[in-house]
C-alpha cells in the first residue's frame, strides 16, 4: 500500500524541459557546429523523442535564439557578480566587469565553441542575428555604464566602450581558444593599461 503522497512518477516541469531543450541545443553547437544542428540532433541530446522540440519552440531557429539568449544571460550574470565583488569602487568595478571574460566561466572553450557555431548562424538567420544584437547592446551597456560611472567627464563613453569591447573580445578568444601567448593575468594587465590610457 502506497503512504506517501508522492506520486510514483512525476512529469517534467515544462520550464524544465524547455529549459533542458535549450542547454542541450548548447551542447550540440559546441560539438556538431552551425552544420550539425537539427531536431533529430537536439533531442537525442536531450534524451527526447523529436517531436517534443515543436511543442516547445516553432522550430530550430527559435531553439537556436533562445539558446544564444540564455548563454548572454549566462555572461551577464558572471559579470554581474565579478562587479558585486569587485565593492563600491568605480574603476575597481570597471576593471572587474572588463578581466571577468578572461577566466571561467566565460573564458571557456565549450563557450567559445557555442559561440562561433552562433556567429555563424548570425548570418544567415534574421532571428538569431537579432540577438546577437542584443547580447552585444547589453554587453556594451553595461560597460558604458561603468566606465561613466567611474570617468562622468569622459566625453564619449560610447566609443570607449566600443573599443573596450573589441579588446576584450580578441583576448577573450585566444584565451579560450587554449595555448594563447599570454595568461589570463597579463591579459587583465594589458586591459587595465589599456583602460587607463583611453581614460585618463
Amino acid at each position: 500500500m502506497q503512504t506517501s503522497h508522492q506520486p510514483a512518477f512525476t512529469r517534467a516541469d515544462p520550464d524544465e524541459r524547455r529549459q533542458s531543450l535549450i542547454e542541450a541545443t548548447a551542447r550540440v553547437l559546441a560539438s556538431k557546429g552551425a552544420a550539425g544542428v537539427s531536431v533529430r540532433a537536439i533531442c537525442a541530446e536531450a534524451g527526447v523523442s523529436p517531436g517534443l522540440l515543436r511543442h516547445y519552440f516553432s522550430g530550430v531557429s527559435e531553439a537556436i535564439a533562445e539558446t544564444y539568449r540564455m548563454t548572454g544571460r549566462n555572461i551577464e550574470a558572471a559579470l554581474a557578480a565579478a562587479v558585486v565583488n569587485a565593492g563600491p569602487d568605480p574603476r575597481a568595478r570597471l576593471l572587474a566587469y572588463i578581466t571577468a571574460s578572461f577566466r571561467p566561466p566565460i573564458a571557456d572553450p565549450q563557450l567559445l565553441a557555442s559561440y562561433i557555431a552562433l556567429w555563424s548562424l548570425s548570418r544567415s538567420d534574421p532571428r538569431v542575428a537579432r540577438v546577437r544584437a542584443e547580447v552585444y547592446r547589453d554587453f556594451r551597456s553595461g560597460l558604458e555604464a561603468l566606465i561613466a560611472e567611474h570617468r562622468p567627464d569622459l566625453d564619449d563613453a560610447r566609443l570607449t566602450a566600443i573599443a573596450l569591447t573589441a579588446l576584450i573580445d580578441g583576448l577573450w578568444l585566444e584565451l579560450s581558444l587554449g595555448d594563447a601567448p599570454f595568461t589570463p593575468e597579463e591579459a587583465e594587465a594589458l586591459a587595465e593599461r589599456w583602460l587607463d590610457t583611453v581614460t585618463g
